[in-house]
């Protein structure tokens, strides 16, 4: 099935496509499914994965990962966080220090899902202070992750004597237990893989000592979570540690032309259509920064079948390519595309269409998508 799945060329392509509206966003559960069971290998247990749901957000995509054991996921926004624990999740990470109302809702959803333990990120006293005093009010034991600033300088707190004593906080807070350590490093992504295992693991070093720390002042063992789909292979070495790849379920453009180590399928296809051919080597496609993700730099989409193109605008439904192949399209032909950047892509959509054996056969909610569900 691999084999089949990674060297068929036309792969992506649809029979019933006149049935599909464009743009659309098609997805591959078969592929899927390669790149859970590549994912479960190179981590080397389920328990070791605690896979992110904010590339995705649909619910299909949690159970086929429960399919395979799967059973620890991590989320980032309060509405992520339900539609796991709708699915029968039974051990959700929040990896957004709830904050202002989502303080409230994140004990919402703690009292809604009683059978699910959801716990949450925290980097300063003041919040655990607040998921304390929350915690007693609504009598529920909160378990809490110290959020670690390891290099990219966007939340968390650096690893040393502040952390040690921020995390004796969480302990001796009434009604929190100190879960771990999340240590993400979105920062690191270089190509090369023998540099980026390099930068990963000086930039880790330091929570190593803070474990250390820790664990010899008789605390401990120390639960760490780590890394994203970048650092997903290096982190994957480390001796239980659990990791959080996300992107890897559907792959992009972006990660298979820079991360050529990591050989996962891709599995999210943009459906577009040729809506007007309005100058010389000129093609016009439905697919404008509302159908893909648009905060990358051009091309923000590899155009299947087709080599040699320019992008020359993008617009809110617009996308203009020039191409010496222009002449051997017709207007509302369709045309296929991997998107640069598939997280905010697949946000951009409402449902994304399955295809199973060349046919579109379902539609998938991108319920997470929306920023309140119930909660």
């Amino acid at each position: 099935m691999e084999k089949t799945a990674s060297q068929n060329t036309d792969w992506y392509l649809v029979d019933n496509v006149s049935e599909v509206c464009s743009p659309s966003l098609l997805v591959y559960p078969d592929r899927i499914e390669l790149n859970i069971q590549k994912m479960i290998e190179i981590a080397g247990s389920v328990d070791l994965l605690r896979p992110h749901v904010k590339t995705h957000k649909m619910s299909e995509i949690i159970r086929l990962q429960m399919k395979h054991g799967i059973y620890k996921f991590k989320s980032a926004t309060i509405s992520e966080t339900e539609m796991v624990a709708k699915c029968g999740v039974t051990d959700i990470l929040l990896a957004m220090q709830p904050v202002g109302p989502n303080l409230e809702r994140f004990f919402k959803l703690k009292q809604e899902f009683k059978n699910s333990k959801i716990s949450c990120i925290a980097d300063n006293e003041e919040v655990i202070i607040q998921l304390s005093d929350n915690a007693r009010r609504t009598g529920i034991e909160t378990h809490v992750w110290l959020d670690i600033n390891n290099g990219m300088n966007r939340t968390g707190i650096s690893p040393g004597e502040k952390a040690a004593k921020l995390f004796k906080r969480i302990i001796d807070s009434p009604m929190l237990i100190a879960e771990g350590l999340h240590v993400y490093d979105g920062h690191i992504h270089e190509h090369v893989f023998s540099l980026r295992q390099k930068i990963c693991n000086d930039a880790f070093a330091q929570v190593i000592s803070l474990i250390d720390e820790l664990e010899g002042e008789g605390i401990g063992p120390v639960k760490i979570v780590a890394g994203g789909t970048p650092t997903f292979p290096i982190h994957a070495l480390r001796k239980g540690v659990e990791s959080s790849p996300g992107t890897l379920l559907l792959w992009d453009y972006g990660y298979s032309s820079s991360f050529i180590d990591m050989d996962f399928l891709h599995a999210a296809v943009l459906l577009t259509r040729i809506i007007s051919k309005p100058g010389k080597e000129l093609l016009c496609l439905d697919l404008g920064h509302k159908a893909v993700a648009s905060e990358m730099p051009q091309p923000r989409i590899k155009i299947l079948g087709l080599e040699n193109y320019t992008v020359i605008s993008h617009n809110e439904e617009h996308m203009v390519i020039r191409t010496t192949k222009a002449d051997n399209y017709k207007v509302g032909e369709p045309i296929y595309g991997i998107p640069w950047h598939i997280c905010p892509t697949v946000d951009r959509h409402d449902f994304v269409s399955v295809v199973n054996d060349h046919k579109v056969t379902a539609q998938w909610t991108v319920e997470a998508r929306k920023r309140k569900i119930t909660i």
